[in-house]
């Protein structure tokens, strides 16, 4: 059953008049006539809507002109998705059936009814949640994709979308009418597919990422003339857990990332040593929530982004994006994780997208249906996706270069692993040729034994890749950033003793902070870090803290200052809001203390 249909109550919740009095404060009362439109899909929504008299009329529509009814609400009953946190496009068409009368609440006071209303807050935003989803199953209101489904670039588009939860249609050219007439009429080049045909109207050829994103309206294009408190520099487990206990500090928190919330963890099937979820949760899962809990505090998500420098100056750390803009913040954490590494085969390039994959999803699964596939690495991610892709494929390879999985692996995943039939791990192996058609998809894979040297070749079309980490640290050459040799970031103590001098008073970094005052590391990209979800969570925490610290430090100095100026009172650390019971000996001691059980 679909979501709508077996969670219908959860998702449609009745208001009492009582509550929807309460939440008069956090909006205003708007009429519409019949017939008047509330929401337009593709067109950003206003807010949420309670319905306080009369009835509206909640329709799924798709660029195609093909429409379906959803729902009809009545008084008592709300009108949103979880994309009215954050002024993101609508995904539905809302018509007034009678003459309407709404409270009307705008996104930025919809974040507020969440923290002052605890428990109406707790309702709405899991109704808010599971209507997203019911969007998602159902491929209501985002673009059509038109293309055949194992086309590359049709797979590439499909993981974008999905990975940002994204509602999204795939029709094929060859199996729908409609679609064959797009494609004739604006795809007479094979270049031209996909297109992408967006809910207003706009058809896009063959769009990359950024692209697509733009048509969609998933990225604001305004521009604010502000310094931001904090900047985080990449969506993953850390960055997000960073947002979310900055924002909820009442910090102003930016959060960029080139592709799609959730890191390297997102491309977990199924995390289940994870702190409080005995049965387990997708990585997409997880970092989702953090996704809507970080908007949820008020910090805005800036997805896809992409910061390509950083440039430290005396009054705010510059971070310059693709598109020429340049946001300033007073502090900045880098969380920008770490990529899998790369085969060390000539041609690997050639093959990736058509058969080599750093990902193992839904849509990637289907393509290797009841097919052999070769799976590559020994760590927790490649035994998840092995664990996954079982369901799918006929049998797996799973090479793994060191002598036993014991050393990089979780004993419970190999339990597990050896429990399956279709995988067969063959231990100190590696791939040594990729063999493909003129068209560059992958039709054989070579591996040898490195111990007995015997090579064997199978006819196999899919390959994913989980080996090794390799930090996200390019975009910080020049910036003064200390980087180990491998070009991890380094904090605290292992930052270099001729580092400029930090916030603490001692003249040396916070443990998270780096060589630029300022400016802090989380997760995978941090040298020295556990490359895991909880701690990178943790750590995202920890950096929370030591925030305080620089702000409260940087109000101190900001005090002196204006007093030897003035002789008039403190003012904030570069224009952050200063908790006024966070001294800077309390933050220290907050950020420095030794750990006592876990962070709340």
């Amino acid at each position: 059953m679909s979501t709508i249909d077996n969670r219908n109550e959860q998702m449609f919740p009745k208001l009492t008049p009582n509550e929807i009095d309460r939440l008069h404060r956090f909006g205003e009362v708007r009429h519409y006539a019949p017939g008047e439109a509330l929401f337009v899909t593709g067109s950003v929504a206003p807010g949420m809507y309670v319905l306080i008299k009369g009835s509206v009329r909640v329709t799924r529509r798709d660029p195609l002109g093909h429409s379906a009814p959803i729902a009809e609400q009545g008084p008592g009953d709300f009108v949103a998705e979880v994309g009215q946190l954050s002024d993101q496009p609508a995904f539905v068409d809302v018509h007034a059936i009678d003459d309407v009368e709404a409270l009307l609440i705008p996104p930025e006071n919809l974040r507020s009814l969440m923290i002052e209303e605890p428990e109406l807050g707790e309702r709405i935003m899991h109704a808010l949640i599971l209507r997203r989803v019911a969007l998602i199953e159902a491929g209501a209101g985002g673009p059509v994709l038109i293309g055949a489904e194992n086309s590359p670039d049709v797979i590439r588009l499909q993981g974008f979308l999905a990975r940002n939860a994204y509602p999204h249609q795939l029709l094929d050219p060859g199996q729908d009418q409609d679609a064959a007439k797009l494609v004739e009429q604006y795809a007479p080049n094979p270049s031209d597919l996909p297109l992408a045909v967006c809910p207003k109207g706009t058809i896009l050829k063959n769009p990359n990422e950024t692209e697509l994103a733009r048509a969609l309206g998933m990225v604001p294009i305004d521009e604010r003339d502000q310094t931001y408190d904090v900047a985080v520099v990449g969506a993953g487990p850390a960055g997000l857990s960073t947002a979310v206990y900055a924002a909820s500090e009442g910090l102003s928190v930016i959060v960029f990332d080139t592709r799609a919330f959730g890191g390297q963890a997102g491309a977990s099937a199924r995390i289940e040593n994870y702190l409080g979820f005995p049965a387990g949760i997708s990585g997409q899962a997880l970092t989702g929530r953090a996704y809507v809990q970080a908007q949820k505090f008020g910090a805005r998500v800036m997805i896809p982004s992409e910061v390509v420098r950083l440039d430290p100056t005396e009054t705010a750390l510059g971070l310059h994006l693709t598109d020429g803009r340049r946001v300033k913040a007073a502090t900045v954490v880098v969380a920008t994780g770490a990529r899998y590494r790369r085969l060390g085969v000539p041609n690997l390039s050639d093959f990736e997208g058509r058969g080599v994959w750093y990902w193992a999803s839904p849509i990637e699964a289907r393509l290797c249906r009841d097919e052999e596939i070769v799976l590559v690495g020994g760590g927790n991610s490649a035994g998840q996706a092995a664990v996954f892709l079982r369901g799918f494929a006929k049998k797996i390879w799973m090479l793994v270069r060191g002598p036993r999985l014991a050393e990089s692996m979780s004993q419970y995943l190999i339990d597990r692993i050896k429990a399956i039939d279709n995988i067969e791990v063959l231990t100190q192996t590696e791939i040594v040729a990729l063999y493909g058609s003129c068209e560059m998809q992958l039709e054989r894979v070579r591996w040898r034994n490195n111990v007995t040297g015997e090579e064997t070749e199978k006819p196999i079309r899919h390959v994913f890749c989980f080996i090794g980490a390799e930090p996200a640290t390019g975009w910080l050459r020049d910036s003064g950033i200390a980087l180990d040799g491998k070009n991890f970031v380094l904090t605290g103590s292992d930052v270099p003793s001729d580092a400029r001098p930090s916030n603490n008073g001692s003249g040396r970094p916070l443990p998270l902070e780096t060589s630029v005052r300022g400016v802090f590391a989380s997760g995978d990209v941090r040298a020295g870090s556990v490359k895991r979800v909880g701690a990178a969570i943790g750590e995202g925490a920890v950096v929370g803290a030591e925030l305080h610290v620089a702000r409260a430090d940087g109000a101190a100095e900001s005090s002196g200052d204006a007093e030897k100026d003035s002789g008039t009172g403190s003012v904030g650390a570069m224009g952050m809001r200063l908790n006024p019971h966070c001294t800077p000996e309390r933050a220290h001691q907050e950020a420095t203390a030794e750990p006592s059980g876990g962070v709340a």
